[in-house]
């Protein structure tokens, strides 16, 4: 919070006086001093128990109150400690724990329960500089160090007066800090935008961009005068100057922004209890709101030189300060009732109230207040849950209910399928009325406030607003439930926020719908379920109806709106099932746009192409390296005091690492990389590492004069990869919940730089390494099992060679449970994939194999050798995750699956032929293969096997009967099994008709013509057409879109089965918003190959693409290219004319 200044003089005694208005002044005695002071730091405990002032000039002091009673008639003060020079900063903790920075930067923590002990930090040092501290609900002491950007966390358990460092984290240089708030968040300033960290879940944000440009002074107090925050767990209040912009942490995106002089909008945020405390700090210099505080009505037009200085603080109750020499208590419940007013009397507001400049206020107001209705429906979840609790277990059913608030009543009539809502304002009534089903009675009804009402009844749960501006009722919520299973949907409406619609709740209330599509918040709240309720149905206009307006909301404020484009990113998955063009047009429409409204340009000596980058601070959780922090200031110490000690430490550490300078580089390496180790402190020879990666990754910018333009992109899947954040880690293992990556591999996603970079991203950040792992263990088991089968005994005994069996019978296991599991995950779409067949018996051949040898101690060569190659070809696919290797495994998969129907029906004809020729050439009469047998029977084994004859010299044959017959066996006659029947056509199509030339064409015409048939149905044409349908195949396929396919099938398979459950829930490997870096002349011709191919889409983001355009210098003649297709259509017809 901004300086607060306020003469005064030194404090003796506090009484609280009751004004008219029950405002309450803290009289300020003056007794010790004339002199004035300036009380420049004020302060309040997490919890709202102390407040603390500091004065700075002369001999200065803090003085602290116990605000807990402030219902007492008298306040007094708690303690009151001497301080010198000017303070920074003052906080205290609930536990009476003053902590405040001096004007040489040190902190200063006195416990004043204790006897004022004072506490010491276990890692402050003397060379930190502190600019920032608080304490958080917890507790805990939270540091900010300037020099090294350090925040520290420490455990306010004392031991030894002395508190603990339990956490430590690295801000990013570029960010500036703007302040920590007590729920254990911090908020950074970078690039006009405001970002926020938690603590907690390690996740970063941006909650406030800005295309003007936010001046500052390069210093993190200026930064906090310009910029000031507070928040709650709903909403944080940010003002920026004179500019007050609420964000909302459920949406994630700043609800409204307006400025400080628009005094109707003011009124209507300040009319809402839980922004009250919130907003009156950022309001503490606005002449209106001090007025209002001292109780006296609006500021009139005749205090408009009267200067106040901002010195505020609230808690959730009341508003605490220093104003004209006294301390205020105003409790909010008064400042609401004074706002209390409503939009007959507006005019006369307007006209009362002072503005800092002529600023005309137009007549219509702005509906500031509905925009912000539907988000603070959570704040009321008490009285929700109070109304169900109630209705379903005491209240029968009603046909009507009256209900008061102030000057407000609401009636409700529900009756033979009637619904009418009235609304009761002084003298007027407004109506709504709707018909709903005959059998639906109210239950129960409760008022949130003066303008909502929640409506229990058996067809649901229903909110309903009413607007004071344009005297209208609308739905703003409704929650469909069944009327014989009211009391079973209590663990539901037991949560902090009210339940998200379910189908039928779309599907019964159009009201509800339209309200949806047509509220900016509720779209971004309730958008993502009527997506897919309207992809289910198949409601082709909801659908296009929501994504226009999501990528319109998007294309307003890109900065802000950014989750908008979630909304379709998140139900990419349905959207691939049913309607997948919509996919292709998200794809066209968002390549290479930016969350701003320019692009920018920058020369880097480093080629970055597709290289990912965060905007959001990547705050570095340094908690591992406390101790060797800790270890670095002990040697500095040692240096310091006892130098020899220090000196001979160097040279045993010289001594001890330069024989194994290898080992101690790749250690520290490991160590730096997962942050066990940092370079905040370098005291010695084990620090060296840090010195020598300085000096390594200085050296490229130091030696290349060459520098490439590199602009900036957004990629637009939005929460693409994330999974949800709720879930059971047994239920995980077997049935893990999946992301949209994971559901929706579509080709189009991975035809632009945006699919591929999401590849990339996954892969350099860990699939690389799982994939590695992988490998590895595959390896082991295909070593073991080789070695076993293939060493021959005379190099390896039975103990080794069952050794190995059994390793490999281990490994087999490991791998299987993989498979299994994926089995489990989906039967369907594993059941679907061949290779997930091959994987299972490549995996099953070595267990069963190794198990029947070890049992048998039999060495089955055909089940060795069978084991061998399925293993050998499952090493081979290894490969494919590698580019060069990866497009020709792609062709291959793909090629065989669109070609596999081909293959069915030419293995269907195959068969019919061999069918044919069994028929036809099949043996008549019984042989026998071990017995001669002598028949007519021109298929006879023993009739076509090769016979010898008997000739003389003169050529003439003896006997007619063979001299010699060599014994028949299966291949003689292959038609006498219809097994090889089918084999000998196989031969026959690979050109082998040795099965057939046993027989005289010429005595069996039918032979001569089947042959004939086959040879040229299935050899030549049949054949021909298939190896085209290949070429055609290999064409389509021949390209990376297949290959990053592939690969994103990889990584779905590792993170469902390889990560852990809390793996896939880290920001740090699975961000919401990816942004990448790109060269600027490979950007160039990506859009003249857009430009070229008619790609280059247009209809949305005009602006923002014509901004692309001009930034890399592209002919705007570019845009509309001469379609040669068309051109070559139009002469040809003026040919023929």
């Amino acid at each position: 919070m901004s300086d607060a200044a306020k003469k005064i003089e030194n404090v003796d005694k506090i009484e609280i006086n009751n004004d008219t208005d029950n405002s309450q002044i803290i009289d300020i005695n003056i007794n010790k001093s004339n002199d004035n002071k300036l009380i420049t730091r004020i302060g309040i405990s997490p919890s709202g128990k102390y407040y603390v002032a500091h004065n700075e000039h002369g001999n200065g002091s803090i003085v602290c109150w116990n605000i807990e009673n402030v219902d007492e008639d008298e306040l007094k003060s708690e303690f009151e400690l001497s301080t010198l020079g000017y303070l920074y900063q003052i906080c205290i903790s609930d536990y009476k724990e003053l902590v405040y920075i001096n004007e040489s930067r040190r902190v200063v923590i006195c416990d004043m329960l204790n006897n004022r002990q004072d506490i010491k930090l276990d890692c402050d040092y003397p060379h930190f500089n502190y600019g920032y501290s608080t304490f958080n609900l917890e507790g805990e002491f939270i540091l900010y160090e300037i020099n090294n950007n350090i925040i520290f966390i420490y455990s306010t358990q004392n031991k030894n007066n002395k508190w603990k460092c339990k956490k430590m984290y690295k801000i990013p240089e570029s960010f500036e800090l703007i302040g920590i708030s007590k729920y254990n968040k911090l908020y950074l300033f970078s690039n006009n935008s405001i970002y926020e960290y938690n603590f907690i879940t390690e996740k970063s944000i941006r909650i406030y961009g800005s295309d003007e440009e936010i001046k500052y002074i390069l210093d993190d107090e200026d930064i906090r005068k310009n910029i000031r925050m507070f928040s709650n767990n709903e909403f944080i209040c940010i003002r920026i100057k004179n500019k007050i912009v609420i964000y909302s942490i459920e949406l994630e995106i700043p609800i409204t922004s307006l400025d400080i002089s628009d005094v109707t909008q003011l009124y209507n945020l300040i009319s809402y209890a839980c922004l009250t405390h919130l907003l009156i700090p950022l309001l503490n210099d606005s002449k209106e709101f001090l007025d209002l505080l001292k109780g006296k009505g609006q500021l009139l037009l005749e205090y408009k030189n009267e200067c106040f200085p901002d010195n505020f603080l609230t808690t959730t109750k009341y508003v605490f300060g220093f104003l004209d020499g006294r301390i205020w208590k105003v409790e909010l419940e008064e400042i609401l009732e004074k706002m209390n007013l409503t939009s007959e009397n507006l005019d006369e507001i307007n006209e009362e109230w002072y503005f800092d400049n002529d600023l005309n206020i137009n007549d219509e107001v702005i509906e500031t207040y509905d925009y912000l209705n539907i988000n603070l429906l959570n704040s009321q979840m008490d009285t929700v849950r109070e109304l169900y609790q109630e209705s379903i277990d005491k209240s029968p059913l009603h046909i009507k209910q009256d209900l008061e608030y102030k000057s407000f009543k609401w009636s409700i009539y529900i009756w033979e399928g009637k619904f009418i809502l009235q609304v009761f304002e002084k003298s007027l009534a407004y109506k709504k009325e709707e018909d709903w089903n005959d059998h639906a009675k109210l239950i129960g009804s409760k008022l949130l406030d003066e303008s909502n009402i929640v409506i229990l009844a058996t067809t649901g749960l229903y909110i309903y607003h009413f607007n004071k501006n344009d005297k209208s009722i609308s739905l703003n919520y409704y929650y469909y439930m069944e009327s014989d299973k009211i009391k079973s949907y209590k663990k539901i409406f037991s949560k902090s926020t009210l339940p998200l619609p379910n189908r039928n709740s779309f599907r019964l209330s159009d009201e509800w719908v339209s309200y949806i599509k047509n509220n900016k918040e509720s779209l971004l709240k309730y958008g993502a379920k009527l997506l897919a309720f309207g992809i289910k149905e198949h409601r082709l206009e909801l659908i296009e109806e929501i994504y226009e307006k999501c990528i319109t909301n998007f294309e307003k404020d890109s900065r802000n709106n950014i989750m908008f484009l979630s909304i379709i990113t998140s139900r990419m998955p349905l959207l691939n099932e049913y309607y997948p063009e919509y996919i292709s047009r998200y794809s066209s429409e968002t390549t290479m746009i930016i969350d701003s409204s320019t692009y920018t340009t920058r020369h880097m000596k480093i080629n970055l192409h597709l290289d990912p980058f965060f905007r959001c601070p990547q705050v570095i959780n340094l908690s591992r390296s406390i101790w060797w922090l800790k270890y670095n200031n002990l040697i500095k110490k040692l240096r310091k005091y006892n130098w020899k000690i220090h000196t001979t430490l160097i040279i045993i550490q010289f001594l001890i690492f330069s024989p194994i300078f290898p080992i101690y580089f790749f250690i520290f390496f490991i160590l730096s990389k997962h942050h066990f180790i940092n370079d905040i402190e370098k005291s010695d020879l084990l620090s060296i590492y840090f010195l020598i990666v300085d000096r390594i990754s200085s050296k490229p910018s130091e030696i290349s004069k060459h520098t490439t333009p590199m602009i900036n992109f957004m990629d637009p899947y939005i929460k693409f990869v994330n999974y949800p954040q709720e879930y059971n880690w047994f239920v995980e293992l077997f049935k893990p919940k999946s992301s949209p990556f994971v559901k929706a591999i579509n080709r189009d996603i991975y035809k632009t730089w945006n699919g591929e970079i999401l590849i990339d991203f996954k892969w350099n950040k860990y699939g690389k390494y799982y994939y590695l792992v992988i490998w590895i263990g595959f390896i082991l088991l295909l070593g073991c099992f080789t070695a076993a089968a293939t060493i021959s005994k005379q190099y390896i005994d039975d103990n080794i060679r069952n050794k190995l069996l059994i390793a490999s019978i281990i490994f087999g296991f490991i791998h299987l449970s993989f498979e299994v599991r994926q089995f489990i995950y989906d039967p369907i779409k594993w059941s679907g994939d061949f290779w997930n067949y091959f994987d299972l018996t490549a995996f099953l051949l070595p267990i069963c194999t190794s198990i029947y040898w070890i049992q048998t101690n039999d060495r089955n060569i055909q089940l060795l050798s069978f084991t061998c190659l399925f293993l050998d070809i499952k090493f081979l696919l290894f490969f494919r995750v590698f580019e060069s290797f990866g497009v020709y495994f792609a062709i291959i998969i793909s090629v065989g699956k669109k070609v596999f129907s081909f293959l069915v029906v030419l293995f269907i004809i195959i068969i019919s032929f061999a069918h044919t020729f069994y028929i036809l050439l099949s043996p008549e009469s019984s042989f026998s293969f071990d017995e001669y047998t002598n028949n007519n029977d021109p298929n006879n084994p023993w009739n076509i096997a090769p016979a010898y004859h008997q000739v003389l010299e003169n050529g003439t044959v003896v006997d007619p009967n063979p001299y010699m017959i060599q014994p028949p066996n299966e291949n003689t006659n292959m038609f006498v099994n219809f097994g090889t029947s089918i084999f000998a056509m196989y031969k026959f199509l690979t050109g082998d008709s040795s099965a057939l030339s046993n027989w005289t064409y010429k005595d069996d015409p039918s032979l001569a013509i089947l042959i004939v048939l086959f040879s040229f149905l299935i050899v030549v044409y049949l054949m021909n057409l298939f190896i085209g349908l290949l070429n055609n195949a290999i064409e389509e396929d021949n390209n990376r879109v297949s290959y990053l396919i592939q690969k994103a099938q990889i990584l779905a398979e590792i993170e469902l089965l390889y990560l852990l459950p809390n793996q896939r829930r880290w920001k740090e490997w699975f961000p919401e918003i990816i942004y990448y870096y790109a060269d600027a002349d490979k950007a160039r011709q990506k859009i003249n190959e857009f430009i070229n191919k008619g790609e280059w889409n247009t209809d949305k983001f005009s602006e923002l693409r014509q901004e692309l355009l001009n930034e890399l210098k592209i002919p705007n003649n570019s845009q509309n290219p001469v379609d040669m297709t068309t051109l070559k259509q139009i002469l040809e017809e003026i040919r023929i004319i």
